[in-house]
């Protein structure tokens, strides 16, 4: 593990604690070795020789890879990338339990294919009609017998039926660019109106909307849990799909932070590293390309108070905060509420609301008591795992309140739909 790469990331730290009160898991627990700094500690301990053992791995598990600490650090310290090498010799040399093994083996086998979600679709939605899922969660079945099998269960949105894309969306008049669109995976099948609203936005922007068929996950999920071989080959298949357009447009925080990090994740590749370069340089969120772009369309009124989510890809990993508040601003009639702590986790963090049920629920319980204390009609947020886990969260506080990606929102105005967009 004690990479020259690790040894020169790890001096960065000067051990100050401005990390601390930035940190989700120190807040929850107030444990130096579930803090940044402390894990960077366990880090240096390891890299010294210390064998990994159960107590360290947890306390690298338990931790959401939110960059929190990275925004607030002031020495610089790359957490981040530390965590990610960490993660990588956690998953090459620490053998974990039969079912810990069994269940990463089943996320990893299910949510980074698309093809195998639309089939899991397909009987979830069988599932949600027939009424069993209400019974199920009444009974507690379900979290007896695996409490991450319950956490899947009750994130899963309601499925509704889905538009198909075609393989091309016409720029409406003066043509502007032509953009790539990312449909990723959970988005793609969970929430595909969100990939719709994204078309038809770029499109009245003026862009060819490019989706390519052969594309698949991005690796995101991978690359975040230390599986490096196979987030690799997901980000060659990525980049293949998309090497033919001005720009690739992402609408999922995990998946544009990913695509942006190609640079350096096939670094050493001397057949892909070009190529991942130009498609990581050339990767936008689509808040971020919208802002470059200007408006054109007319923005129509909504007269609707949204809670604006900073989802912690975007926020911490992108930089991206002012750019989907100024799309939403620019919306007349529309009144953006801003949500206490925003820079503080919902718990959702790619797999962690799978693996770490608990410290998962906790987080999304702080989140959603934070969103309904601003009246907010709406939560816009841009993630899929952050609108599953916020929601989730809030039933659970016996509160409903309407998600939608920022996409849907200037989907609604452009195209005048008004209120009724969001059933309200």
């Amino acid at each position: 593990m004690a990479s020259e790469e690790l040894r020169t990331l790890l001096d960065d730290c000067v051990h100050c604690g401005f990390c601390l009160p930035t940190c989700p898991t120190y807040a929850l627990w107030g444990q130096e070795m579930d803090s940044p700094r402390g894990r960077i500690h366990l880090m240096g301990q390891h890299a010294a020789g210390e064998p990994l053992s159960d107590p360290m791995v947890e306390h690298f598990d338990r931790c959401l890879g939110c960059m929190a600490c990275v925004t607030a650090c002031p020495s610089g310290v790359r957490y981040d990338r530390l965590i990610e090498l960490t993660r990588a010799e956690v998953e090459r040399r620490h053998p974990r339990p039969l079912s810990e093994r069994a269940l990463r083996e089943l996320i990893f086998r299910l949510f980074p294919h698309p093809r195998r979600l639309h089939a899991v679709r397909g009987l979830l939605r069988l599932y949600q009609r027939s009424g069993l899922d209400r019974w199920v969660r009444r009974t507690g079945m379900l979290e007896r017998l695996s409490p991450a099998l319950a956490a899947m269960e009750r994130l899963a949105p309601p499925v509704r039926p889905a538009p198909r894309l075609p393989e091309r969306v016409p720029a409406r008049g003066r043509h502007r660019a032509t953009v790539g669109m990312l449909t990723g995976c959970v988005q793609r099948e969970f929430f595909p109106g969100v990939n719709a609203a994204t078309a038809r936005v770029l499109a009245l922007e003026g862009c060819d909307v490019v989706i390519p068929r052969d594309q698949g996950c991005c690796g995101a999920l991978s690359v975040h849990a230390g599986r490096e071989r196979e987030g690799r080959e997901f980000a060659r298949r990525t980049i293949a799909a998309f090497e033919g357009v001005d720009v690739v447009v992402v609408n999922a925080a995990g998946c544009g932070s990913a695509m942006k990090e190609y640079r350096r994740l096939l670094a050493d590749d001397p057949v892909w590293s070009a190529r991942a370069e130009a498609v990581a340089a050339k990767t936008r969120d689509l808040a971020e390309f919208l802002v470059e772009l200007g408006p054109r369309a007319e923005r129509r009124p909504l007269p609707l108070t949204v809670a604006y989510h900073d989802a912690c890809h975007l926020s911490h990993a992108q930089g991206i905060r002012s750019q989907p508040r100024a799309l939403l601003a620019a919306i007349p009639e529309l009144t953006i509420a801003e949500i206490a702590d925003p820079d503080l986790c919902c718990g959702s963090a790619g797999t962690y609301n799978l693996l770490q049920p608990e410290a998962a629920a906790q987080l999304g319980d702080r989140k959603a008591a934070n969103v309904s204390a601003t009246g907010a009609e709406l939560l816009v947020a841009a993630n899929p795992g952050c609108s599953m886990q916020i929601a989730a969260a809030l039933r659970r506080r016996g509160e409903e309140i309407a998600v939608a990606h920022t996409a849907e929102v200037l989907d609604a105005s452009l195209r005048g739909l008004g209120r009724a967009a969001f059933g309200l």
